[in-house]
């Protein structure tokens, strides 16, 4: 089977700031070159995820690993999730500190019985894992934080216009993988938990797979992931089931977007808000959502 590949780096209302949208297409663009190539050469479907989503949290540009938003208190708590479509499996962190790629504890956890674990439990595991501490804070992140702190956090979330990564990949053996990481909203209450690390912001089965990005919350209403996959599965086409799901979405007034894939190699995505950050690999080419 032709490998497919889709990648996003975030969603939001504003397009030119933090850079504008061609330092972070070429950053996305660099993703998808080498990890098409992982595909190509026969890498399995969750190897492909995580290694784009462990290069997207590795890049200050986005809102995970390196360069996450700061909580109300000061903190980066961040949150990944990977689903394995060929087991149905998922597996993630929940508001885990003091390390460069959560995305990989969450691939980890795949192998467990206790496969989501909150920041206490992430705490534990790093420490059995020996994995090293590493702190993702960035100048700009921090003065963000300073600057809304004057205004004791009247903003809603941190004023990112790139931010939660993801990617969903089909390998050559027809299997597909989901994978989700984020920071946060920023700014928020200590202990509030994304959807990036629930089914209903990253969710897979051997049908299809869903990356979501945006306001969490929104996510989580629409149960949106879950929702577009299952419709793919009960015998819709991909296209038409992320297009009746975001009508649905628009009608509520969300803001949020999602990167599609299916066991076919169709490739879709979609949006409430101006822009989605995001690019791709049919087979033949790269390709951008903006």
């Amino acid at each position: 089977m032709q490998p497919k590949l889709i990648i996003h780096g975030g969603a939001g209302n504003s397009i030119e700031s933090k850079g504008g949208k061609e330092p972070a297409r070429q950053s996305l663009h660099a993703v998808v070159e080498a990890v098409y190539a992982m595909l190509l050469q026969g890498e399995s479907s969750i190897e492909a995820v995580v290694k784009a989503c462990q290069m997207l949290e590795d890049d200050p540009r986005f809102n995970a690993g390196t360069g996450s938003v700061l909580q109300s208190d000061g903190q980066i708590r961040m949150s990944a999730s990977v689903m394995d479509g060929d087991r149905q499996s998922f597996s993630g962190v929940i508001n885990a500190s003091r390390l460069k790629n959560p995305i990989t504890l969450a691939q980890t956890l795949q192998g467990s019985k206790d496969r989501v674990l909150s920041d206490y439990g992430s705490a534990e595991l790093m420490r059995e894992l020996a994995v090293p501490i590493f702190n993702p804070l960035t100048d700009e992140r921090l003065a963000e934080w300073v600057e809304e702190r004057k205004n004791n956090f009247q903003s809603n979330m941190a004023s990112v216009s790139v931010g939660t990564i993801g990617a969903v990949a089909l390998d050559r053996d027809g299997r597909i993988c989901a994978g989700t990481s984020t920071g946060g909203r920023g700014f928020e209450r200590i202990g509030r938990v994304s959807d990036s690390a629930m089914p209903a912001g990253n969710y897979a089965s051997k049908i299809a797979g869903v990356s979501c990005t945006g306001v969490g919350e929104d996510i989580i209403d629409e149960g949106f992931a879950t929702r577009v996959v299952v419709r793919v599965t009960d015998g819709m086409s991909l296209k038409d089931a992320v297009d009746k799901s975001f009508a649905e979405a628009r009608s509520r007034d969300r803001d949020f977007a999602a990167i599609c894939l299916d066991v076919t190699g169709e490739i879709a995505w979609g949006k409430t808000c101006e822009a989605l950050f995001a690019a791709y690999h049919d087979g033949v080419a790269i390709g951008y959502t903006l």
